[in-house]
């Protein structure tokens, strides 16, 4: 009797492992940690966001554990946030909020940069999230 192979062993009908998941290609939680990190920070220093930061409230603390949480499910890792939140998502969540196409286009400049500092190594993962990122920032718009 055989033991079933752990998921990084499985191997597809041509002997090719399965690809990583996108949570995986990252890097896992640290990297998507930078990303959220970076992020923030971004919003805080750079006039460019004023806007943006200007709808949050002082502590991004929580801003920053939620965002993260969310981009680890959402990549393929652990679905904590997901667990938390039943039947939420980024839109449910943002729907209160009137944000217009500046916000959104404030946001999506601002994950875009902080992708593009913390995954220099991976251009396919890293414009694949950016693009995505941008699509969901501005399809919140109002």
């Amino acid at each position: 009797m055989s033991t079933p192979p752990d998921s990084q062993t499985v191997e597809r009908p041509n002997s090719q492992p399965a690809p990583a998941t996108p949570f995986e290609r990252l890097g896992g939680r640290p990297v998507i940690e930078a990303i959220v990190h970076r992020f923030y920070d971004l919003m805080e220093a750079d006039p460019a966001y004023a806007g943006l930061r200007a709808m949050h409230q002082p502590d991004l603390a929580p801003m920053r554990q939620s965002l993260a949480g969310f981009l680890t499910g959402w990549s393929g890792g652990p679905r904590d946030w997901f667990d938390a939140n039943p039947g939420r998502c980024m839109m449910s969540m943002h729907k209160p909020f009137v944000i217009t196409e500046d916000l959104a286009g404030q946001w999506a400049d601002a994950i875009t940069r902080a992708i593009a500092d913390s995954v220099p190594d991976d251009p396919q993962i890293r414009d694949a999230m950016t693009g995505v990122l941008t699509q969901l920032a501005r399809g919140m718009a109002r």
